[in-house]
């Protein structure tokens, strides 16, 4: 392997939340750390303005002797989720983000299984706590950030503010944490079943925070999209933009994303390849609904041949769409998902960065990043310096099971030492994912272990490779490759199941996939589709239910 030096950014290493916290008071008290909405008014507030109402939370749970409590966290995206988020990781207990879209079923469950003592809440939860209140005996305190008045253990957020304002704080600012003991407790969206939760430290927390910053920047204004109770957001946008002492401008739904790059106009922002390909359907839709189509693939070839001789007009160029995204967007960070590299190339063509990386939570999340001065799309990137990785068993293409050791690899699996055992072993943590390391030491993701498929050849199929090639067909919304098993029990054939946005027939789609799949060897040719009448089901973070698929097919036709 090629040993490659990349230029790392300098960046200020702490050690706890604490020291982050203390940090930003000292360099930047005045500054706006959010911006957001309530109705239709802007509201923003300073980093002191904003610690100080978590002095405020955090003295009244240490008053009611939850200093060291177990603090759930169930609703949107805003400024009080944040408020709580940050008094559970500057206190002495466990932080448990709960995701707003589970059942009401799985999020009683994991109350009790997270054994949380406060749970903050917004009002569209409170008649189902109301009502199921004997089922959560463990929750003392229930904090709405919607209510007006106290009552019984239903208290109003306004209210604790006010009482904690008016409390002492040294007994909270007192608060100490083992960096390695459990800090945050995060459970998977459960593609498979009920979901597990993620062990995750103080230092794996401050470790993916400093030295994801070490390999990608951010920028001065940030427009935070994604949900909180995933660690994308919360960890590498929350945290990240908190530590860059970033503005970080609060989205209040994904109907009001475009909207918001006009009011805030952003330079960075973090979203899932879903989203990324959104924004390029509605470019290209536009442009040639214009007419203009053939004009931009011509003014493409001509700024990328000025780009050669170091001339760089994108901005320029391509104006009216920068002005789409607020006419300040430098970078847009990817994750979540395999992003087809044509998404890159799109972005990277018009003047705006898109810089991909790869995570799992059980990572804190962040595993690798690609560098802003080596950017390569058809990659994830490389690694953070505070962990090692390696392929394991790779086969004779280099692909094997992506293994990760080091700071940001979670404790484990919480009450579950049989589950941790089978994905950590000799410290290493075994990821369920299949890839391999370039010679430019950058991770290249090819699939999920879990749903590779076997040829009767022999022959290995990462199916995620094939989707990217024809999820480039601008009518289909999704698709899933499997494999039509033989006798033997290996796949004899593939087949692409899709579901469209427009009224196709089979023999139109299937010459469609052909075209954008000709690249391919015939190994990995598909030889069916089924067309779908319904999108496929998903987890609650928008994945697929792979699993599920085999197990209803009313919804397939030939």
């Amino acid at each position: 392997m090629a040993n490659v030096k990349y230029d790392y950014y300098d960046v200020k290493m702490v050690s706890s939340i604490e020291e982050m916290i203390n940090l930003a008071l000292k360099e930047c008290p005045n500054k706006v750390v959010y911006k957001y909405k309530v109705g239709d008014e802007i509201r923003s507030m300073t980093y002191e303005a904003f610690i100080s109402r978590v002095y405020s939370l955090g003295a009244f749970l240490t008053a009611k002797g939850e200093s060291a409590g177990h603090i759930a966290c169930l609703g949107a995206n805003s400024i009080n989720w944040i408020t709580a988020y940050f008094t559970a990781l500057r206190s002495s207990g466990v932080y448990i983000p709960m995701d707003k879209e589970l059942p009401e079923r799985d999020i009683l469950h994991l109350l009790n299984d997270s054994k949380a003592t406060v749970l903050f809440y917004d009002k569209r939860y409170e008649k189902m706590l109301m009502e199921n209140r004997d089922t959560i005996s463990g929750v003392k305190y229930l904090i709405g950030f919607d209510r007006e008045e106290t009552e019984g253990d239903f208290y109003s957020f306004t209210k604790v503010l006010e009482e904690g304002a008016a409390l002492d704080k040294s007994e909270y600012l007192a608060c100490k944490s083992d960096p390695n003991a459990m800090k945050m407790l995060v459970y998977t969206s459960g593609t498979t079943g009920m979901s597990k939760g993620v062990m995750l430290s103080e230092k794996n927390l401050v470790s993916c925070v400093c030295y994801g910053l070490q390999v990608s920047t951010v920028f001065d204004v940030g427009l935070s999209v994604l949900p909180y109770s995933h660690t994308y957001e919360s960890v590498a946008d929350l945290l990240v933009s908190f530590h860059h002492h970033s503005t970080l401008c609060i989205n209040e739904s994904l109907k009001a994303v475009l909207k918001n790059f006009q009011t805030y106009q952003p330079e960075y922002v973090y979203i899932v390849p879903a989203i990324a390909e959104l924004f390029v359907s509605r470019i290209n839709r536009e442009i040639e609904k214009k007419g203009k189509a053939a004009m931009f693939g011509k003014l493409i070839k001509f700024s990328n041949m000025l780009r050669k001789v170091g001339i760089d007009k994108r901005r320029l160029f391509f104006s009216t769409i920068h002005e789409t995204f607020g006419g300040k967007l430098k970078k847009i960070v990817c994750g979540g998902a395999a992003i087809r590299p044509e998404v890159g190339e799109f972005f990277d063509n018009i003047g705006i960065s898109l810089i991909n990386g790869y995570g799992i939570t059980e990572c804190s999340p962040l595993v690798c990043a690609n560098h802003d001065s080596a950017n390569d799309y058809h990659t994830a990137g490389i690694k953070l310096r505070c962990i090692d990785w390696r392929v394991d068993e790779p086969n004779e293409e280099g692909i094997g099971e992506i293994c990760i050791k080091g700071d940001t690899v979670m404790l484990g699996y919480y009450n579950r030492p049989d589950l941790t055992a089978e994905v950590i072993k000799d410290g290493w943590f075994y990821t369920g994912d299949y890839g391999y390391i370039n010679d430019k030491e950058q991770l290249v993701i090819c699939g999920r272990k879990k749903n590779i498929i076997v040829l009767d050849n022999g022959k290995n199929i990462y199916p995620e490779e094939i989707e990217g090639y024809i999820q480039s067909i601008d009518y289909i919304s999704e698709v899933i490759v499997m494999g039509e098993n033989s006798e033997s029990g290996n796949a004899k054939a593939l087949i692409a199941e899709v579901f469209l946005s427009e009224n196709k027939s089979a023999s139109e789609v299937m010459s469609a996939i052909r075209n954008a799949c000709k690249e391919l060897p015939i190994y990995k040719q598909i030889a069916n589709v089924k067309i779908r009448d319904k999108e496929f089901e998903k987890t609650t973070s928008n994945k697929i239910k792979r699993f599920a698929i085999n197990k209803n097919d009313k919804n397939k036709k030939n």
